[in-house]
């Protein structure tokens, strides 16, 4: 799992630390490309929810530029984690920056993408047309995703989930649309309820900078039964890591 600049730091969670941006994002690309080999082989099919933000498509170049033959992509179903409410061709569409960086490089069949038509007005409905999605999909079972892949903000929001927005008690829907605090734009969303992220077989961190230094901190430093920051209400079922930059790491370093 190593590689040059590269430091794996034994921890529960996992955390990887690399030299830069570039380098952590080739970490977690080689994790991503793993865990969809191993999910492909043990259930015929791996079924990832990508991340929002501008901080993934650095990942989505890498899982691109190497994995075009490193794993089997027609067996692969793409979601979403969240979405601003804006048309898919907006600059501000997390499904457009996926387009453009990894689906349509990867070759993935339209039919395996499950963007977040989030454009539908009321957002609510936007979200309980995605959840009735996510129910043909996984049925007859709750949603099990092989993977969701998050970022963090400096707030230590993820997805569209905000520190003390009601979305965070959200324990009988699987979609929420929820409004984000000044500051964030586009303000209406839509994102998944800590429940079915929670319920992941694996959940993947990716965060750079130093803007995030003092919520990574926060998360990764202590315990709180209900943490504060909803990046710490994070706890899945299966396999927690962070795949950092030394400027986001911290005391991680």
């Amino acid at each position: 799992m190593s590689s040059s600049g590269e430091r794996h730091l034994t921890s529960l969670p996992e955390v990887h630390v690399a030299a830069d941006p570039e380098a952590a994002a080739q970490a977690a690309a080689t994790e991503v490309l793993a865990l969809v080999r191993d999910a492909v082989a043990a259930r015929g099919r791996a079924s990832v929810a990508l991340a929002g933000g501008t901080t993934p498509g650095l990942l989505y170049r890498n899982i691109a530029t190497v994995g075009r033959a490193g794993a089997p992509w027609d067996r692969v179903h793409i979601f979403f984690g969240d979405e601003r409410c804006v048309p898919a061709a907006s600059p501000h569409s997390n499904y457009a920056l996926a387009r453009r960086e990894l689906l349509e490089p990867l070759g993935i069949p339209a039919g395996s993408v499950h963007r977040m038509e989030a454009e539908i007005r009321p957002a609510a409905v936007a979200a309980e047309a995605y959840e009735k999605r996510l129910r043909a999909h996984f049925a007859p079972s709750e949603p099990v995703f092989d993977l969701v892949l998050l970022g963090i903000g400096a707030d230590g929001h993820t997805a569209s989930l905000f520190p003390g927005d009601s979305a965070l008690d959200e324990t009988r829907r699987w979609v929420v649309a929820v409004r984000a605090p000044a500051g964030y734009e586009p303000t209406e969303r839509i994102t998944l309820a800590l429940p079915v992220i929670n319920r992941a077989r694996a959940v993947f961190f990716l965060a750079a900078g130093g803007s995030k230094c003092a919520a990574i901190e926060a998360v990764l430093g202590a315990e709180h039964p209900v943490h504060p920051m909803p990046a710490g209400r994070v706890r899945p079922a299966g396999r927690l890591t962070w795949f950092l930059d030394r400027a986001a790491a911290g005391r991680w370093r």
